[in-house]
This record gives C-alpha cells, sequence and structure tokens, in this order.
C-alpha cells in the first residue's frame, strides 16, 4: 500500500505550482492539483489515477473550494500538504488601480488561501497532523518595489495570518511554514500572467520602469530555479520540527537582510522618541 503523504497544491497549473506537482508524482507522493482549467493540469500530467488528481478549481469560490477538498479526501482518503500557490502579480500605483483591480487581487492572492485554510484545517485538526505552506514573496517582506503595492499587500496579508495560523495549528501537531520566495525563473512575470493597471498614470515614471524592467529584463533571467524550490518544500515538509520562516534564494536573502538592518537602525536613531509614550 503507497502511504506517501497526499499533497494538495493550488495554483498548480504553470510554474512552481506545476513543478512542484510533477517532482512530487515523480518522488512517489500522492497529489491532487488544482486550476481554475482542469483541462491544462491533465495535458501537463495525464488523467486521474490513484496517486494523481487533477481537479479544477476557483480559489474565490468558498463553496467550490469545500466541494473540491471533500472529492480530495474522498478520492485518497486523506489530506497531509497543503500548498497554497494560486496567485498572480497585479503592477500599478496605488493611485491608479480601480477599486475593482485591488479587489480582484486580495481576492485571489489573500481570500483564496483563506478559503482552502479554512476547509482543510479541520482535516489536518482531526489527524493531529499534517503541514501547510503558504506561499507569499520576498515581496511580502520588503514592499519598496514602485509599481508593486497591491501585490506585496496581498503578500504581507499571506504573512501576518500564517504567522497567526502557526500558533493556532500548533496545539494540534499541524505545521505551517511561510515561504518567501525570490525570483524564480518561471512564467510568472510573463505576458498572461502578470496583469498591467487598466488606467495607468504617466507621471509615475519610478512605476513603469519599474514594472518594465520585471516584464522586460527580469523574466526570463531570474536567478532560481523552481525544480530546487520544490526539492526545497520537499525536504521541509519531512522535517520534525519545520521551522515558520523560509526564505528562498540569495536574492531574497539580501533583499530581507537589507530591510532588517534598515529597521534596526531606524529603530535605535529614534529609541528615545518611539519610546516616550510609557505612562509614567
Amino acid at each position: 500500500m503507497n502511504t506517501k503523504k497526499v499533497w494538495f497544491v493550488t495554483g498548480a497549473s504553470k510554474g512552481m505550482g506545476l513543478t512542484l506537482v510533477k517532482k512530487l508524482l515523480l518522488n512517489g507522493y500522492r497529489v491532487a492539483a488544482t486550476s481554475r482549467n482542469a483541462e491544462s493540469l491533465i495535458n501537463e500530467i495525464g488523467d486521474a489515477s490513484e496517486t494523481f488528481l487533477p481537479v479544477e478549481m476557483d480559489v474565490t469560490n468558498d463553496n467550490n473550494v469545500k466541494e473540491v477538498i471533500a472529492k480530495t479526501v474522498n478520492h485518497f482518503g486523506t489530506i497531509n500538504v497543503v500548498v497554497n500557490n494560486a496567485g498572480f502579480a497585479q503592477t500599478g500605483t496605488l493611485e491608479e488601480l480601480s477599486d475593482k483591480e485591488v479587489k480582484s487581487s486580495f481576492d485571489v492572492n489573500v481570500f483564496g488561501s483563506l478559503n482552502v485554510i479554512r476547509h482543510t484545517t479541520p482535516f489536518l485538526r482531526e489527524q493531529k497532523s499534517g503541514h501547510i505552506f503558504n506561499i507569499s514573496s520576498i515581496g511580502g517582506y520588503i514592499g519598496n518595489f514602485p509599481g508593486f503595492g497591491l501585490y506585496c499587500a496581498t503578500k504581507f496579508a499571506v504573512a501576518g495570518f500564517t504567522e497567526a495560523l502557526a500558533e493556532e495549528m500548533n496545539e494540534f501537531g499541524v505545521h505551517v511554514t511561510l515561504v518567501y520566495p525570490g525570483y524564480f525563473r518561471t512564467n510568472f512575470l510573463s505576458k498572461g500572467s502578470v496583469k498591467t493597471p487598466a488606467n495607468p498614470i504617466k507621471v509615475y515614471e519610478s512605476a513603469r520602469e519599474s514594472e518594465q524592467a520585471h516584464l522586460n529584463q527580469i523574466d526570463g533571467n531570474q536567478p532560481n530555479d523552481p525544480e530546487k524550490a520544490a526539492e526545497v518544500l520537499i525536504k521541509v515538509s519531512e522535517q520534525e520540527a519545520p521551522l515558520v520562516h523560509l526564505f528562498l534564494g540569495k536574492d531574497a536573502y539580501q533583499h530581507a537582510g537589507m530591510k532588517i538592518e534598515r529597521i534596526q537602525a531606524e529603530m535605535a536613531s529614534n529609541q528615545q522618541l518611539g519610546m516616550s509614550t510609557e505612562i509614567i
């Protein structure tokens, strides 16, 4: 009998999600992979089997998420590892982005993960084991990328609720890991994956330069290998006591280090003033 863990991976039709699913299957794990279009999963990997379940799912539809998770448990008997990977980047300054564009980003990147968490944690709690990986971004730790404020905001939100989730799940023996990837060579920055603002404002030169740099220079030249990222996630899932925070890539470490140094310096320079609010 196959005793390998069952993984539930969202956003699995391309990029790091697809790479992870293929790597898991190659290593004998059982996988439920979700996408807005199940046909794309079938074309890439194959039909449903004892080890693979391709499922069409809209992460923004709470009822649909609940049904798919129930279908997964019915198919495999359990879920052991959850990877909240579904998401997309919406560029644009905060002034030029519409209410619709803002809400769409939060619906997918934030509320989509919360929908999955809401309906998988009951199974993990009951079996008193499991692991949840929430994929944030280095942009969820450092947000000083002009034109990417909304994307960073959604990923900061993922970071915030993941830290709380780790504490909530601890008493049930369920591990939670917050993943901060740097730049990985996937199609994440390619046309069709990144959404640009519907009504850009020309005077935001730094935002336009940042967008163009990501879309034209960084895309295709990212320094990190998604195959290696998948291997790291698998290794972390097998650790007895995995840590909550996982930075992926030298660039992620560099960006995080710069922010930590800046915060420490700013805290020190304003320490007397900042600590003057105590009631005496």
